[in-house]
């Protein structure tokens, strides 16, 4: 679970560093645009920190971390991320300097967006197989506790 919430983490910290890139780097070259640099901050929040939120809050109720299929959820999702956002801040600096964007850069982003892909689907066959796993049974409820504590045997 503490992978899960670090990358939550990490991305929340590169979401905001990515806007203020894009605002500050925008205005220094008083470029008034469209560019990727404006959604690079909004996927990194997005697919980044509250895709890892919610993949915290799942891994907390049907325990998915520390099986082989969440470690390769995790790195081909991560880096699904990483090489879109990275081909994101290419093609975006790119744009606001006027110069060409190579052909490599939006086939490298296709490429980022099949590993997500993978991920995504790797993370819903887990959680397809924990969902058909039996519940655990737990302790008791506090009042029936309460109530067998008192019950002779």
């Amino acid at each position: 679970m503490r992978k899960s919430y670090y990358a939550a983490h990490v991305y929340m910290i590169l979401g905001v560093i990515s806007g203020l890139y894009y605002r500050e780097f925008t205005k220094a070259k008083d470029f008034d645009g469209e560019t990727q640099l404006a959604l690079m901050h909004t996927h990194l929040l997005s697919l980044g920190m509250m895709g890892f939120l919610i993949v915290l809050a799942l891994d907390k109720q049907f325990r998915l971390s520390g099986t082989k299929l969440f470690t390769y959820f995790f790195w081909f999702y991560n880096a699904g991320i990483a090489i879109t956002v990275a081909m994101m801040f290419v093609h975006g600096t790119e744009t606001v300097l006027g110069d060409h964007v190579p052909e490599a850069v939006p086939l490298t982003a296709g490429l980022g967006h099949t590993l997500l892909t993978v991920g995504l689907i790797l993370l819903f066959v887990l959680l397809g197989k924990r969902l058909n796993e039996p519940a655990e049974t737990g302790p008791a409820e506090p009042e029936q506790q309460a109530e067998t504590a008192r019950t002779p045997a």
